[in-house]
């Protein structure tokens, strides 16, 4: 008995957006179920592959074992920073002028955050909606491992520093990682207090809608970038709705191949094209970094769609919703047409 397998009906079995072939058409069909393949993905612009990331993306171009047609036509006319394809070497030298950033420094307003002066915040809807968070531990406990926020910066879209303080921690500090925090017990002997910036933070973020209340998107509460903010809302000792959450560190497109997160350092680095965290860090310099990759990844050009993604109602089990034996009909373009992603991409935000 013959046992190969027929190429044309493996092509036909080949899936349109990441191009895995399988033997059947179920294969295919279950393959598609769980994939939640969508225009929001990364994509190749020499062959049109999906990718899950941009570190996938970017394997996939100039990894160690690159497609290469891809990797010829990349080495060309490929931004090495944005991972796109350009129309020629002109085109290419233009582009990324524009897209290698640089470490950003608002004159007085930075070297006042230095310095430790205080910033009111104020319920101001002109500013834009998002804003940037980023804190600074020192260590408290008997071995110092404690994180313990002391230093607060939030920065608007347009990287305006909102508010800076230094913040005077609930418990002891027995470690105030000077190396990296650049922080002296003088900095926090007058400090404002956790709970006090806290209740600030909060409030501007809020914007004058109860935090409980927050159910969507479309309210006046303003969007919060950041990068591990998990962890720092711990440390400030605040919640807030994961809807209106913009965290680099969970960001599907911004994670490693084995789905664990990037640090800020290496996103900065990598997708913006300067360095960050080389001596003493400032949390100014973090939030002008996650709100320039927010930002970044904001301005995809995606297609638009009335029901993005695979939780809307009218796309929850999108394919559980078809019989088999429809989609089995299916080409596997089609199927990529119902298809919808599984994680919010920020595109959306736009």
């Amino acid at each position: 008995m013959d046992h190969r397998y027929d190429s044309s009906e493996t092509h036909r079995n080949k899936c349109a957006a990441c191009y895995r072939q399988f033997n059947k058409k179920e294969h295919l069909v279950e393959h598609m179920r769980t994939s939640y393949h969508s225009v929001h993905e990364p994509m190749c612009g020499v062959c049109k592959k999906h990718t899950r990331s941009f570190e996938s993306l970017r394997e996939h171009l100039i990894g160690p074992l690159p497609k290469a047609d891809c990797e010829r036509i990349f080495k060309e006319v490929g931004c090495d920073i944005c991972l796109k394809i350009l129309p020629s070497r002109n085109a290419l030298r233009a582009h990324r002028d524009s897209c290698q950033l640089s470490r950003s420094n608002n004159g007085v307003l930075y070297r006042m955050a230095k310095l430790g002066i205080k910033d009111d915040l104020r319920i101001d809807n002109s500013r834009g909606r998002a804003v940037a968070l980023a804190c600074k531990m020192v260590g408290g406990g008997i071995d110092g491992s404690l994180d313990l926020c002391a230093r607060v910066c939030l920065i608007d879209e347009h990287e305006n520093i909102l508010f800076h303080s230094y913040v005077s921690p609930n418990l002891p500090v027995t470690n105030y990682r000077y190396e990296t925090t650049g922080i002296r017990p003088e900095h926090l002997r007058d400090a404002m207090p956790l709970k006090q910036v806290s209740r600030k933070i909060q409030d501007y973020l809020c914007n004058g809608e109860p935090v409980w209340q927050i159910r969507s998107r479309s309210g006046r509460a303003r969007i919060l970038v950041g990068h591990g903010l998990d962890h720092d809302l711990k440390c400030l000792d605040m919640e807030y709705p994961a809807i209106l959450i913009r965290d680099t560190a969970k960001y599907p497109p911004l994670m490693k191949t084995s789905k664990l997160s990037n640090s800020r350092k290496h996103l900065t680095k990598t997708y913006l094209g300067y360095d960050i965290q080389t001596g003493v860090q400032d949390p100014y310099d973090d939030c002008v970094a996650t709100v320039k990759l927010y930002m970044r990844m904001k301005s995809q050009g995606h297609k638009r769609e009335d029901y993005p993604l695979a939780t809307d109602p009218q796309n929850r089990n999108n394919f559980a919703s078809w019989k088999q034996s429809e989609l089995e009909r299916m080409t596997p373009e089609t199927m990529l047409e119902i298809s919808r992603s599984d994680y919010y991409c920020w595109c959306l935000d736009s």
